[in-house]
């Protein structure tokens, strides 16, 4: 069965096209939820999630406006983001042992890591530098762009920009 068609029938709410998908997908969504939540166990969990509200809105997605898989990455990164942000989350990261922290420090710059989870390395590395470091901090790290402003001493303005036109560039890319 093609891919078109499995999204079809997920959007029919077919079962069998669910377990599909989520057989597909599940090991990419969590490696960049893992990546933006660092614990396995909330990763997992908002994991599921993610595929419950992709079933619950199956509908929204329309494949003019570009693939499933990026659709389902992009409900998995902002419900990641939203777990981080959350109260629940804050707390639990109060009694952190000093391995979250050195496996932080370790990984803090390998973008190859993080996009490699997720299999686009190869296009992401094909972007100029300017982007790589825009698309880390906002994608793989899940900094907002007042964080990655910050972080990256640029004005906020210039962030927005980059994001766009990188997203762009990133899009014209994985499209050919």
């Amino acid at each position: 069965m093609d891919l078109d068609q499995l999204v079809r029938d997920f959007q029919k709410q077919d079962e069998r096209a669910f377990e599909k998908l989520y057989h597909m997908y599940s090991n990419s969504m969590h490696g960049v939820i893992y990546n933006i939540v660092r614990d396995h166990e909330i990763a997992e969990e908002v994991m599921q999630d993610v595929f419950i509200k992709a079933w619950h809105k199956a509908d929204s997605y329309n494949s003019s406006k570009g693939r499933f898989f990026t659709w389902i990455l992009n409900i998995a990164r902002n419900a990641a983001v939203d777990k981080t942000r959350s109260k629940a989350y804050k707390n639990s990261g109060k009694n952190l042992n000093a391995e979250f922290f050195v496996d932080i420090l370790e990984t803090a710059d390998s973008l190859n890591d993080k996009v490699d989870a997720i299999g686009i390395e190869k296009y992401v590395k094909a972007l100029g530098e300017k982007c790589k470091k825009i698309i880390e901090y906002l994608y793989f790290k899940g900094y907002t762009q007042k964080e990655t402003s910050e972080e990256l001493d640029i004005p906020i303005g210039t962030i927005k920009t980059r994001n766009r036109n990188c997203i762009k560039d990133l899009r014209t890319i994985v499209l050919k």
